[in-house]
């Protein structure tokens, strides 16, 4: 173990994987560093031989005696960093001092599994949510398990990413707690949780002297001054500086509380000094969890509380009631370092610095500095304007974003491993000289229709409309595989269907109260786009037969009851990408009635119907009669991903406000014109002609491909079957399910399927999967994984299977060996 807190927050970093990392230690930069750099202004003033070798730390609060007047702050989701989550840092804490251990909200683990450690006191951290009776219910179960204070997060919720939860935690997953936040809290919160509970009310939060009256005016037992750790709002001063003001507002009325960049001993002198009565450590906690867990976290405060007392004895201060104003003072802060002389003639330059490295880059620098100093040098230096991810559109630093990077990342770092996690078609299946095939064959058709050479050439060199070319072979398609008939005016051709959500996704989310309902997995390129768009999301939770209409009709009710607007639902109805589940014929028509009564739309979007065998249930689109679907397609599975062509058929009539009458596919062409021009003419030739190849059939075209398909996917599940015996099976504690089509299986195993767990089964066992928590908007599937069986041959699979039992074996011994 490191025996500095940097050393420990570098074995952290290497630990773990780049999204758990950047929730850990990222946040708002410039808040971040205004925080450290804030203690780094003061400087002790020292006191001689005082006789101070041994000074007393110790301190009392709230009616409890401390060992050192520091305290964990409530730090969420804490089993992204070690599976022990908040029962390690418990765990920790006790073994090095008796410090208050301040539970979040969105903790990783159970309120009463957190308090059978015991050992410390312990308080929880509240936010002011609209329902009443969850906030009661979670102040009830904290009373039961022993808790002893209460924290309220003022302010709202961050607006940075979360990851998903575990789905423990008193409030379920973290994401839906914080969408349940109230934005029209105000002080009358302060009294409502005295009213249910006896227990200390202190308000976290606060940042003016101002708002420390209030929150003793409103009774709050005490104030905790805090940015958030620079994680809500960038730009804002540091909570050292605030500290001054806040202490004296509150003049002894209230303890106050001090949290955000303490990372030394003599920090917590200095905020004493300021007028703090303790301080919060955050960062510094996690660190150790994550390097080494309990132990870590032990670590981490025993070299802070020594640090402390060393910092004490030097000052010259015998106890902690010994140290005041008299013991710090305070140095300016650097000028800023201005980059040369202005040329004349030329204007000001940017007085700008570098920003320290977020996110994915912040982790996964060890393999990537080299390469993006090079880039940034080939793009103009250093020397030049810098901008600041948080100045960027918040959907840059979303973890969904990322999550498809750390596979790519994972599956070229491990070329020998057998990897069951991309979802595209099989590579035998393509051959180079069919594309210019289908070219060929598609000018021909244009010729035979009577184009003259001229029109010919520039239907595959020039833009071309913004709908497309093709919606009649399109359309022609969809009415004899699908039993879809719609007039080609009513189709939109698209760059695959990513596009044809992004558009359908932006035309019907017209405000800021407008909602997309998606099931729960879901695909995460839908959910992709809302981010993107600021669009409002919903997860409704999918079932054995997909979406359940119950749980669509309550999620539909409780978004209008909060004064929202729930406009279109998603579904992939068959053989769904993750879970494989495929939609009945029975609750096909349930949904489409349910839409009806709900007066909500729906967006259908079923990419593996063609390339699964027998026949299939009709599509919601061909079974639609009152035009509430809109139907979502592509092509890459059917023909061939390299295109990029897909389509969106909608149909939906809009009246404009002078009365005139259009379709929903001309709004959508109108939006494409401004964000892709048009579909590539080359593209939309090649896939034309490959239809014009099979009358128009697509699944005569896919005969062979998806008879190979089920093949794979039968096969796969017998090697699952030969592998895992039901004996096994039960000791094990896992299972899966058998789709009917399609290319994905689920296999749920005894242990946390996630990032960390991923690399130890590419690197030590050489099989690579795909976390089904990728695919949980609002947190769930950390004990699922995603199998993908379209991409392997039968040894593959056998030796993928073989290699994945062996991975499980491993990790459900790890866990046996692991301290209770």
């Amino acid at each position: 173990m490191e025996i500095t807190l940097s050393g420990i927050a570098r074995l952290a970093r290497e630990g773990l994987d780049p999204v758990a990392w950047d929730f850990i230690d990222g946040g708002g930069d410039r808040a971040l560093d205004a925080n450290i750099e804030a203690f780094d202004r003061i400087r002790l003033r020292p006191s001689v031989l005082r006789g101070t070798a041994c000074p007393e730390t110790a301190t009392t609060l709230f009616g409890r005696a401390w060992d050192a007047p520091v305290a964990v702050a409530p730090l969420a989701h804490q089993t992204l960093a070690h599976p022990l989550g908040e029962v390690g840092t418990v765990r920790g804490t006790a073994a090095a001092a008796t410090v208050p251990v301040v539970v979040s909200a969105l903790a990783g683990r159970d309120l009463e599994e957190i308090a059978g450690e015991s050992g410390v006191p312990l308080w929880l951290q509240l936010y002011c949510l609209r329902d009443p009776a969850v906030t009661r219910s979670l102040v009830e179960r904290a009373a039961a398990a022993g808790f002893e204070a209460l924290v309220l997060t003022a302010g709202s919720p961050p607006p940075g990413p979360w990851p998903s939860g575990d789905g423990h935690g008193p409030d379920g997953p973290g994401t839906r707690a914080l969408a349940d936040t109230d934005p029209r809290a105000d002080w009358s919160a302060v009294g409502r949780l005295r009213s249910i509970s006896p227990m200390p009310v202190l308000v976290k939060g606060i940042m003016t002297g101002a708002d420390a009256r209030r929150a003793a005016d409103a009774g709050a037992d005490g104030v905790v001054v805090s940015n958030h750790g620079g994680g809500r709002l960038d730009g804002v001063c540091a909570s050292l500086d605030a500290l001054p003001e806040v202490a004296a507002a509150v003049g002894g009325r209230v303890p106050v509380l001090l949290d955000g960049g303490v990372r030394r001993g003599r920090d917590v002198v200095a905020a004493l000094a300021l007028g703090a009565d303790a301080v919060l450590l955050g960062r510094p906690v996690l660190h150790g969890l994550a390097a080494a867990g309990a132990e870590g976290v032990t670590r981490v405060l025993g070299l802070l509380l020594e640090e402390l007392a060393g910092a004490m004895a030097l000052a010259g201060i015998a106890d902690v009631a010994g140290i005041g104003p008299e013991t710090v003072t305070t140095v300016p802060p650097p000028r800023p370092e201005i980059r040369g002389a202005r040329p004349a003639g030329q204007g000001v330059r940017p007085l700008t610095r570098q920003a320290p490295a977020t996110g994915a880059q912040r982790a996964s620098e060890v393999e990537r500095a080299g390469a993006e100093r090079a880039g940034v040098e080939r793009a103009g230096g250093t020397g030049g304007v810098v901008l600041h991810k948080e100045d960027l559109h918040p959907s840059v630093a979303d973890p969904v974003m990322d999550t498809m990077n750390f596979l790519n990342e994972v599956t070229l770092r491990y070329p020998d491993a057998v990897s069951f996690a991309p979802g595209r078609p099989y590579d035998g299946f393509f051959d180079t000289g069919m594309v210019f095939a289908y070219v060929r064959r598609y000018l021909d058709h244009l010729a035979e229709s009577g184009n003259t050479p001229e029109q010919v050439r520039d239907a595959l060199f020039q833009y071309g409309p913004s709908a497309g070319r093709i919606r009649d072979l399109i359309a022609t398609s969809l009415r004899l595989d699908e039993g879809i008939d719609v007039p080609p005016e009513a189709i939109v051709v698209t760059v695959g269907c990513q596009e044809a959500m992004f558009l359908a996704v932006r035309a019907l989310m017209s405000g800021p109260d407008d909602v997309l309902l998606v099931s729960s997995p879901c695909y995460p390129g839908v959910t992709g786009a809302a981010r993107l768009l600021d669009v409002g999301l919903t997860a409704v939770p999918e079932g054995r037969d997909g979406l359940s209409c119950a749980d669509l009709e309550a999620a539909v009710l409780a978004e209008r009851a909060r004064g929202r607007r729930p406009r279109a639902v998603y579904v992939i109805p068959d053989h769904s990408n993750p879970s494989g589940v495929t939609m009945p014929l029975r609750a096909r028509h349930e949904l489409l009635e349910l839409a009806g009564l709900l007066d909500i739309l729906i967006l259908e979007d079923s990419p593996y119907r063609l390339v699964s065998p027998g026949a299939q249930v009709p599509t919601l689109k061909s079974l639609d009669r009152e035009r509430r679907v809109v139907h979502l397609g592509s092509y890459a599975k059917t023909i061939f991903p390299g295109a990029r062509v897909g389509y969106a058929v909608a149909d939906q009539p809009v009246v404009a406000p002078d009365g005139r009458t259009g379709l929903l596919a001309a709004e959508l062409a109108r939006i494409k014109s401004m964000v892709t021009v048009n579909t590539s003419p080359l593209s939309q030739a090649a896939v034309g002609g490959a239809l014009l190849g099979a009358g128009g059939r697509v699944s005569e075209l896919n005969t062979e491909t998806a008879a190979y398909y089920e093949d794979t996917m039968r096969h796969t599940l017998r090697c699952l079957e030969e592998e895992f015996p039901a004996e096994r099976r039960a000791r094990l504690g896992m299972g899966w399910n058998e789709p009917g089509g399609g290319f994905f299986l689920t296999l749920r195993v005894p242990f946390r399927a996630d990032n960390a767990a991923l690399a130890r089964s590419a690197q030590d066992f050489g099989v690579i999967w795909t976390p089904m928590a990728y695919f949980y908007p609002e947190g769930g599937g950390h004990h699922t994984v995603r199998l993908s069986t379209s991409y392997l041959t039968h040894a593959d699979s056998r030796e993928g299977v073989a290699r994945l039992a062996g991975f499980i074996e491993a990790e459900v011994a790890a866990a046996a060996r692991a301290p209770a």
